[in-house]
């Protein structure tokens, strides 16, 4: 049994299923994942907008679900994705493409 929190909402990490970078990590409440599972592309919900969205709707870059696996605690889903596209709202494959200090005092990052 999942176990969303407080406001009906899980996080997901979205990961490619070929390559397996991490893309970006997002949050689904049930509808989003009742909506996965039964189209097969990626939905989130998002708590800025306080609404479901359709990773891809608007810039084509859909991400079709292979697989969804869950941890061991069971509040944190994976989901691998084969990307049509960009997984970042700024162009980059993956959300995660800069790098912060390892310190506070580490100046080469």
């Amino acid at each position: 049994m999942l176990k969303f929190d407080s406001h009906g909402l899980i996080p997901a990490i979205v990961q490619s299923a070929t390559s397996r970078e991490v893309l970006m990590v997002a949050w689904m409440n049930e509808t989003a994942l009742q909506l996965t599972q039964t189209t097969g592309e990626a939905h989130f919900y998002s708590r800025s907008r306080q609404a479901l969205w359709h990773k891809g709707a608007t810039s084509g870059n859909v991400m079709r679900v292979q697989e969804i696996r869950v941890d061991c605690d069971e509040d944190v889903l994976l989901l691998l994705v084969e990307p049509a596209g960009p997984a970042c709202h700024t162009g980059a494959n993956s959300c995660f493409y800069r790098t912060y200090p390892l310190s506070p005092d580490d100046s080469t990052r």
